[in-house]
């Protein structure tokens, strides 16, 4: 039966492709500097699900007792994403409050 198929890590890992696509997408498209980051973190999630399901214990050996380095390194890459949330945020706060909007092809007045 359907209902009660083991999942493997094939599928998280074409979750994790998937969201990575789509997060990249939406960077390439988006013209605001809001869906621009939420692609960022599309990106990064999709990346720590690829993390996750590669240090899964059905990769492990039988030696390898704790296996944590998928998880070790998503929750670095988490702590990597809230620090640049809120740097990027407040970049887009600055921008809006001297150009009145987020639209990044305004963006070209920052070079230096």
């Amino acid at each position: 039966m359907l209902l009660f198929a083991t999942v493997s890590v094939s599928w998280y890992l074409a979750v994790g492709a998937i969201l990575f696509v789509l997060g990249a997408v939406c960077m390439a498209t988006k013209r605001n500097l809001l869906g621009v980051l939420m692609g960022v973190e599309l990106v990064l999630n999709g990346a720590n699900i690829n993390f996750i399901a590669f240090g899964s214990r059905l990769l492990r050996s039988e030696g390898d007792t704790l296996g944590l380095d998928g998880q070790l390194i998503a929750l670095f890459v988490i702590v990597l994403a809230a620090a640049e949330a809120a740097v990027a945020l407040a970049i887009a706060l600055n921008f809006y409050n001297n150009h009145s909007t987020i639209d990044i092809d305004r963006a070209n007045e920052l070079k230096g």
